[in-house]
């Protein structure tokens, strides 16, 4: 069986020009792949904002219950401070200051209510920790 020569001269220009083709694109170029360990769902990634979301409250809700108690209001109130500014202010801190402080407040609390901290001494620690969310607030 003869070619003829239009079909050896179109083959002979062909075969180069595919090998060239297919070791341009790396083998499995096309090929489906699995998702990258680094790339993450959009469902963790709801989960993942549902559980900031949900730790931001708690904290907010830790300093203000401790803000809250009568010698948390009345050690504010000594020291010329307006509860009510103080606790609309919490919920514009980062989330790294409210796990701070948040600590902090669930310490102090936990310490008065032990024993261990007197009502002075927890006026000192409200007052620490009002002065905090000003000076954060206000920088």
């Amino acid at each position: 069986m003869k070619i003829s020569t239009t079909a050896a001269v179109a083959l002979r220009s062909l075969v180069p020009a595919a090998l060239i083709m297919m070791l341009a694109f790396p083998a499995g170029a096309f090929a489906q792949t699995a998702p990258a360990d680094h790339l993450i769902t959009s469902q963790a990634m709801q989960q993942q904002m549902a559980d900031s979301a949900s730790a931001r409250q708690k904290n907010i809700e830790t300093i203000t219950k401790f803000l809250s108690i009568p010698e948390a209001e009345q050690a504010m109130r000594d020291a010329h401070f307006n509860s009510v500014q103080v606790r609309r202010a919490i919920p514009t801190l980062s989330d790294q200051e409210l796990t701070t402080l948040a600590a902090r407040s669930a310490d102090a609390q936990q310490k008065f209510a032990a024993g261990h901290l007197t009502k002075p001494e927890l006026a000192i620690v409200v007052i620490a920790l009002v002065v905090l969310v000003v000076v954060i607030i206000v920088h």
